[in-house]
């Protein structure tokens, strides 16, 4: 029939517009998958710049309490309480925060370190914050029991945080000055020497940037 053969090149179109269309909606949820799924680079970028950096907020639940000696334990108690912490409840003191996991080979060769230094830092108000991820709950605990690890304890069972976070490998330690701004960041396994840098940079709120620390474990 004529009207058929007429209709027939238009129902071609039709179908190529909506082939194409459903073309580029995956191409777009593929590209929106892959952003979400990237880390964020914004804090090293900042403090390239020799500025503090905002700090991704977070929520997580508490893996071990841990000692808080004075004078951290009075205002920190109370906001525990719920065996959660929110960034927010960490503002008002310089802390250490510091991604790990059992299963991570360079996160053994810090641990001692950071115990060692809490355990100094901690009667100056230097609050120390692990942040286990991607681990089990009961191969993390097995860790901090190996290595004593005295200090309190946050868990993020995916790696949510840290792809906010920008951290691409594990261990990576971030330095928050009393203001809750990112003012240093060690990629790998961290020093003595660095561990010190870091503490004084969180202490002083003095931006001290991005730096290359030992040997890491890549997450991506």
């Amino acid at each position: 029939m004529p009207g058929e053969r007429n209709d027939r090149p238009r129902r071609s179109l039709w179908a190529r517009l909506v082939a194409l269309a459903a073309v580029f909606l995956f191409l777009a949820l593929l590209a929106y998958g892959l952003v979400k799924q990237s880390p964020d680079t914004g804090i090293d970028q900042t403090l390239s710049n020799s500025q503090p950096a905002d700090a991704p907020p977070f929520e997580l639940p508490i893996l071990r309490h841990g000692e808080l000696g004075a004078p951290l334990a009075g205002d920190l108690r109370p906001a525990l309480a719920d065996r959660r912490v929110s960034l927010a409840e960490l503002e008002g003191r310089p802390t250490v925060l510091n991604f790990w996991a059992s299963w991570c080979v360079p996160c053994r060769t810090e641990a001692p370190i950071l115990e060692r230094a809490w355990k100094r830092s901690a009667p100056r108000g230097v609050l120390f914050v692990g942040l286990n991820m991607q681990d089990l709950i009961g191969d993390a605990r097995k860790f901090m029991e190996e290595f004593r690890i005295s200090y309190l304890n946050i868990r993020d069972q995916s790696n949510g945080v840290a792809i906010e976070w920008g951290v691409t490998g594990l261990p990576e330690t971030f330095f928050l000055s009393r203001e809750g701004k990112v003012v240093g960041h060690v990629v790998g396994a961290i020093s003595e020497r660095r561990l010190r840098e870091g503490i004084a940079a969180a202490v002083e709120g003095r931006p001290r940037g991005s730096i290359e620390g030992g040997d890491r474990f890549n997450t991506r």
